[in-house]
């Protein structure tokens, strides 16, 4: 069974409509990713399910059941956004929020789970991006939760300590946990995420895990060549070429069959590189490249 079912969700405001038509499942222990640009609703979707703020219409079940007044201290949620009193200490906001739970974890797992033991008498207003995520995320664990909501936890950090805060993430999934996850980062997505919804237009427009998805909308890789060695050597092999002053591009579904046409040909593919479809490609074709505000 799953551990969360949402069906049919919706949210009205006056003539706006954030969300039409929502339903998706959440297998237990899994990463569920919800992306979206802005505006498509995921920020509403979750919300509403987080039980902060009501839907117009749908159902929420978690174990199979309507939440009751038991969901907020069985779920864990680390916001965006979220104001720490700057005078405490680490260690004081741990042993603070503990006092806020009927059952609250060991305050030694969070420090050696969330890697805080360094920081522990530090106040929380000279913690650096990376280090206040961290706590952040043991906050949100503080409850011994099963199903925990990251909403872009990896927002604003450096490379390092966003594959640090990712290596914890997994972790937590390792320890039979259940993650709703909403990011911007289709590389943070495609890292951590067993299944994925893509939202627009307050509805779901795919669904599927990250290999699934590609697979079904974007399969095509790309095939990179310099121009000036390449362009005599690819007349007549009736490939997908696109050209431009120093380079040529070869899109094909079918790498393998491509290389070895270069090759009999006697294509020098020293400098050749091939870019294979991502997430994010498949996220731009749903979507559009289009800014939205």
């Amino acid at each position: 069974m799953p551990i969360l079912e949402v069906q049919h969700l919706q949210k009205h405001y006056k003539s706006v409509v954030a969300v039409a038509d929502v339903s998706f499942s959440v297998d237990q222990g899994s990463c569920f990713g919800l992306l979206g640009p802005n505006g498509a609703g995921k920020t509403t979707t979750m919300e509403m399910i987080e039980n902060i703020i009501e839907p117009t219409g749908g159902s929420i079940l978690f174990r199979g059941s309507p939440r009751d007044d038991s969901f907020r201290q069985q779920v864990g949620i680390q916001f965006q956004h979220t104001s720490l009193l700057n005078f405490l200490t680490v260690k004081e906001t741990l042993k603070f929020y503990r006092q806020l739970y009927t059952n609250p974890q060991e305050i030694d797992w969070l420090i050696e789970r969330c890697n805080l033991e360094p920081i522990l008498e530090q106040r929380n207003n000279q913690l650096s991006g990376g280090q206040r995520q961290r706590l952040m995320l043991a906050l949100a664990l503080v409850n011994r939760p099963d199903l925990i909501f990251l909403d872009e936890p990896s927002t604003g950090l450096d490379p390092q300590s966003r594959h640090y805060l990712w290596d914890i993430v997994d972790e937590i999934k390792a320890d039979g946990k259940t993650i709703i996850l909403t990011t911007h980062s289709m590389e943070e997505a495609q890292y951590l995420c067993d299944t994925i919804a893509i939202m627009d237009g307050g509805k779901i427009i795919a669904k599927g895990s990250p290999s699934e998805l590609i697979a079904a909308h974007c399969s095509t890789n790309t095939i990179k060549l310099p121009r000036a060695p390449s362009e005599a050597a690819l007349e007549g092999l009736d490939l997908d070429c696109e050209a431009d002053a120093s380079t040529i591009l070869i899109r094909t579904a079918k790498v393998d069959g491509v290389l070895t046409r270069l090759i009999g040909a006697g294509v020098d593919l020293t400098d050749m590189s091939v870019q294979s479809p991502n997430l994010e490609d498949v996220f731009l074709i749903l979507t559009g490249k289009q800014l939205r505000d």
